[in-house]
Parts: C-alpha cells; structure tokens; sequence
C-alpha cells in the first residue's frame, strides 16, 4: 500500500543554513532517504522551501482569490514528505517513526488513494 509521509516541523526552530546542526540534520535525512531507497520501498519524496515562499489559491463563486502564504496559522509547518509502498499502515508508522524530523516535530501518515 502506497503512503504520504508528511513531515511537520516548527519553522523556527530549524538551524540556520551552514551550521553544524543544520549539517548533521542534512546527514541524518540523507542517511534516511537512502536507507529506505536501498530497500525499495522510497517512491519519492521532497523538501519544500519555507512557509513564507507559499502562495495560496482559493475559488469562490468563481473568483479566484491569491494570497501569500500557507492556508492556516499554526504552530508547525509542512516541511517535507516522502511517498511509500509498504506492506501496511504499521510497516509505515515504523518508517515514518524514523524520520529525523519525527523528534522535533509530527509525521503524519496519509494512505494514498489507488485510483488503478
């Protein structure tokens, strides 16, 4: 079964571009996103630029109204997802577990609709 993986995390609280934390959370990703390559279950995945490069699109009564950035305030922001094909939804929770930004923020796990 296919999954959504969507990393949510407190913009904020990132390290800056070029520290060493920053550093060692691109390894700790890299590490990952190979890992889960290697055995065949990564059918892709992304890192989205900062909410604030967001652009949100609404229709009503076919107007359409754009405005900067996300569609809600909140305390965490979609930074990322990796898409899956995995056995079942406990086979994707122990990957999405695993995901570095599961310890600072929330991996939500979203099955995917086959429309075949």
């Amino acid at each position: 079964m296919k999954y959504a993986l969507l990393i949510y995390e407190d913009e904020s609280s990132q390290p800056t571009d070029g520290s060493p934390e920053s550093a060692e959370r691109y390894q700790q990703y890299g590490s990952f996103t190979e890992d889960i390559r290697s055995t065949g279950i990564l059918l892709g995945g992304e890192a989205l630029h900062p909410v604030d490069t967001a652009t949100s699109v609404r229709v009503r009564r076919k107007e359409r109204s754009v405005t900067d950035g996300p569609f809600a305030e909140t305390k965490e922001q979609l930074g990322g997802f990796y898409l899956i094909d995995v056995e079942d939804l406990d086979r994707a929770i122990d990957v999405a577990s695993r995901i570095p930004g599961a310890t600072t923020g929330c991996v939500e796990v979203r099955p995917l609709i086959g429309w075949d």
